[in-house]
């Protein structure tokens, strides 16, 4: 297989993303993970821009990486001035990073509109940059800034600085789609171009995604004979954001034949992914590709059925081959087979013709149409089939509740109060408390009304909390859909409550949240 160099820069051009921010402790641990998967280089920062770069660089120093190497990120010396004499350039070296990445102005209109200098001189401080950086024992890697733009408005000077690049000694020529406008046919025509005139020589590409061709437009450089690709891990950046690294590598090595990781590392694409987007504080997306948790979802009942009975049916790859796992969502049109494979565990005998499939899947479907979604509430459908079957004890009856919420005078706080009124067997019990608002008065109330009789429930916490309007139309008598997921550092468990009232969607949630827990730990024989 063709090798294929991954160049991630998640800590440089990814933290420039709104929303991201890196301590140094983050971006340490972001280059383990990302030594650990086996990728080549990682862009780690500018050292000159800001003094947390600069102390991460101090502390990479003395860090031992097994596969990757650590790049500091720069600009060409100024114009009019030496490199050697150039602060930010000697910064460059002084990071000891065994390489560099020197970016220069591919496009004639930013030489001489935006640097204000002119063409000659931009090709002088391209050569001589890098031949300074080569000269001290640093691999360059020269990233072509704007280059498609250039090469479309003056082909001959984009052409005339990669030459200078070549002739410093740059190891890589990257050509750098920095807008984001590049069309795929575009790239595979300039790339060829560039590949013909630069026999030999590593070419590589550096695609943004302001038009939703970042991993497109990456793929065709290297059908056009680049061979380093540059990215961001899941794709965060500048604005759109740039090629998602771990897309990329997905699809050059698992479907293109490339060899981009060690193969046996591709089994940890799934976690490493989850693993960084926990560290930069980021959602993972549900439907990232190869490893978003709905990568190998099925919900409709006859994708259900073929994966059942061959997964190549509906599935491009088996998803233990990036660490992840198949799931099967539950909803109306998931048909029978699924709903009965459901039902089965608690009652092993019935079949997809039983009257209690039959008068399930209609509940189902009566459920969801007044607003239920079961397939983020998983352990809520369980409960409704356990109840539906007869195979259901409530641990507790809430016998009533109140919701107060206040707001003093002049004063931009409020506070809420909930009273709820248990019944465990025979006893009673009422509880008051306080909370920084109604929902969480509320469950701060039932919880410690029932944590007497149910020790077990005080090792359980909310970790997510949502909230969906259905119908905005009915303004407030909308419908409210609330999903919660909840923790008892074990397991985690989604419950779902529908209402027209906030209150008492959030209630019939918590209420299943609790139940789920009592149920499992019954089932696991602990005792309470």
């Amino acid at each position: 297989m063709s090798k294929v160099v991954l160049f991630d820069s998640s800590l440089r051009d990814g933290a420039q993303a709104e929303g991201i921010t890196f301590s140094v402790e983050d971006k340490i641990k972001i280059l383990r993970s990302l030594d650990a998967l086996g990728i080549d280089y990682v862009e780690a920062g500018n050292p000159t821009s800001n003094p947390k770069d600069l102390e991460f660089f101090e502390r990479a120093c003395g860090l031992r990486l097994e596969h990757a190497k650590l790049v500091a990120f720069g600009s060409t010396c100024h114009k009019e001035s030496a490199p050697q004499e150039d602060t930010y350039v000697n910064a460059l070296l002084a990071a000891q990073t065994p390489a560099v990445a020197i970016f220069g102005k591919s496009w004639d209109f930013h030489v001489t509109d935006i640097i204000r200098t002119s063409l000659d001189e931009n090709l002088r401080m391209i050569r001589e940059t890098v031949q300074y950086v080569v000269s001290r024992n640093r691999e360059v890697i020269f990233d072509a800034e704007h280059f498609f733009d250039g090469y479309k408005k003056n082909p001959e000077y984009a052409v005339q600085t990669l030459v200078a690049a070549q002739e410093g000694g740059a190891s890589c020529l990257v050509l750098c789609d920095t807008n984001g406008g590049t069309m795929p046919h575009e790239v595979r025509q300039i790339v060829l171009a560039v590949k013909e005139r630069f026999p030999g020589t590593s070419i590589g590409i550096h695609c943004h995604n302001d038009c939703g061709l970042a991993v497109g437009n990456s793929l065709e450089a290297v059908l056009a004979g680049a061979d380093h690709v540059q990215g961001t891990f899941l794709g965060f950046g500048e604005r759109c954001g740039n090629a998602s690294l771990c897309t990329v590598l997905g699809d050059l090595q698992l479907k293109m034949g490339y060899s981009c990781i060690p193969q046996e590392k591709m089994v940890e694409l799934t976690q490493t992914a989850r693993y960084i987007a926990e560290v930069a504080n980021i959602t993972l997306a549900e439907k990232e590709p190869f490893v978003g948790r709905s990568s190998f979802s099925h919900k409709g009942g006859m994708h259900i059925d073929g994966v059942n009975k061959n997964p190549k049916s509906f599935e491009h790859i088996s998803p233990e081959a990036v660490g992840n796992s198949r799931r099967f969502l539950m909803s109306e049109v998931a048909g029978r087979s699924y709903l009965l494979n459901k039902l089965q565990k608690l009652m092993p005998g019935l079949t997809k013709e039983s009257e209690e499939t039959r008068r399930m899947m209609d509940r189902l479907k009566e459920l969801e149409h007044d607003g239920y979604q079961f397939e983020g509430a998983e352990s809520s459908f369980e409960l409704l089939v356990r109840k539906e079957l007869g195979r259901y004890r409530p641990f507790f009856e809430i016998e009533d509740f109140k919701v107060i919420g206040e707001a003093g005078n002049g004063d931009s706080s409020f506070s809420a109060y909930a009273m709820v009124k248990v019944r465990v067997d025979d006893q009673v019990k009422i509880t008051a408390a306080e909370g920084d608002g109604p929902v969480n008065a509320l469950d701060k109330a039932l919880r410690e009304s029932l944590e007497g009789f149910f020790p077990a429930l005080r090792s359980i916490y909310l970790t997510d909390y949502k909230v969906r309007i259905l119908d905005t139309r009915e303004a407030t008598a909308a419908i409210v859909r609330v999903l919660i997921e909840t923790t008892d550092g074990r397991e985690k468990w989604s419950t779902i409550g529908v209402s027209t009232d906030i209150i008492g969607a959030s209630l019939k949630a918590l209420v299943d949240s609790l139940e789920v827990k009592l149920i499992k730990d019954v089932e696991q024989h602990v005792t309470f």
